[in-house]
């Protein structure tokens, strides 16, 4: 599906020049605006809108990203790229984009000519995060990266490799960064507000359809998704505990995948599965994920208190901060618009993403150790960032 239709090497290298001169003196007119929540912002000047680019289709896209574009300030729904081209059709209908903004996943190097598109953001299953995010590197646009980054940490060096090569940013799909509630609990665990951190404990699941549909589901087929709810569900766990941990990664892991109950389904990939993350001085993460329950909950106790993120942890809205001080109380947000203005912010004024691509790259790496841990029957394996 990667684009390998490349004109001369020499034409090549000063079309990439001269397309990277205009883009990064388009960006200059989009200034370098804070990227703030919108609830937390005061009143500023609109920045320059910059076009995005979603590369897959899915229901994410549909349901949430596609309506996000519609109300972001700095930036703009301007194509897609699919395969399916009577879908891209109807979103250029619905979104007021021309159909020359249509692309297919076999003709992503074309972008590199398209002056309205600035921005690509990679929604396809994760077994196609690296191949998508090179192209789009190559084609010289920023990239926003839904998670998991990748499905190896091997990926996760190529995409970052790319992505500075090309002199564009790199920003991986962690919404709950931008969230009020979230937010809240860094900064009582970086403050130390009640005292030192020394145990987070959370879950994340949901029930695996038993439908025709869900036998040939992306998230079940290894290849496509590297794995089974520890990618989809788990990785905001993990976020979770290293939000905690002022984004320190675990010293050692262990794990053990818990027994399948359908076989039916769960055939290239784990039904669920429980970790524990080791930090220094005793501190732990205590973690699950399954595709055959229905939990979202997180919980970070200290010294001399407790958070608690309350039984929609995890999900697009719904949020809570329960603190053994009382209720933290802050408006529900449309997560995906602040998270997708945030990265452009960072990318149009040439600063580091708050959610970059070493973020993303050190997840996989924890995650690759859980499951080293969980096929080797629990032994604790020693996590390397």
């Amino acid at each position: 599906m990667r684009d390998r239709s490349l004109s001369p090497a020499a034409s090549t290298a000063a079309m990439r020049a001269s397309s990277r001169r205009r883009f990064l003196g388009r960006l200059c007119a989009a200034g370098a605006a804070a990227a703030l929540p919108r609830w937390s912002r005061t009143a500023e000047p609109a920045p320059r809108s910059l076009g995005v680019a979603l590369v897959g289709l899915g229901s994410y896209s549909t349901s949430m990203l596609g309506p996000a574009l519609q109300q972001t300030r700095r930036c703009h729904l301007a194509g897609v790229v699919t395969g399916d081209p009577d879908k891209g059709r109807r979103w250029a209908a619905q979104y007021g984009f021309p159909e020359s903004n249509i692309y297919g996943y076999d003709t992503m190097g074309r972008l590199e000519a398209n002056r309205d598109i600035d921005v690509v953001y990679v929604v396809t299953p994760n077994g196609l995060h690296a191949e998508h995010t090179l192209a789009a590197a190559r084609a010289g646009k920023h990239v926003i990266c839904e998670k998991p980054m990748a499905i190896s940490v091997a990926e996760c060096d190529a995409m970052i490799a790319a992505c500075r090569q090309a002199g564009v940013g790199l920003s991986i799909g962690y919404r709950l960064h931008f969230e009020p509630h979230t937010l809240e609990y860094i900064r009582i665990a970086r403050q130390r507000e009640f005292g030192a951190m020394r145990r987070f404990d959370g879950a994340y699941a949901f029930t695996m359809g038993s439908t025709a549909a869900a036998y040939s589901a992306w998230r079940i087929n290894r290849k496509l998704a590297g794995g089974g709810p520890l990618m989809d569900l788990g990785i905001y766990v993990i976020q979770a505990v290293c939000m905690g941990a002022a984004e320190a990664a675990p010293l050692a892991v262990t794990a053990r995948f818990e027994p399948v109950t359908r076989p039916e389904l769960f055939k290239q990939v784990e039904q669920a599965l429980h970790w524990r993350m080791e930090y220094p001085d005793g501190v732990q993460g205590l973690g699950r994920a399954s595709y055959n329950d229905s939990i979202s909950h997180f919980r970070a106790e200290a010294t001399h208190g407790w958070l608690d993120l309350g039984d929609s942890a995890f999900q697009y809205r719904g949020q809570q901060l329960l603190t053994s001080a009382g209720e933290r109380d802050f408006p529900s947000i449309f997560q995906q618009v602040e998270q997708i203005d945030a990265s452009v912010a960072a990318m149009a004024a040439g600063q580091p993403s708050p959610v970059p691509g070493a973020m993303g790259r050190r997840d996989l790496a924890i995650i690759e150790a859980i499951y080293a841990s969980a096929r080797a029957d629990g032994k604790r394996i020693t996590v390397t960032v």
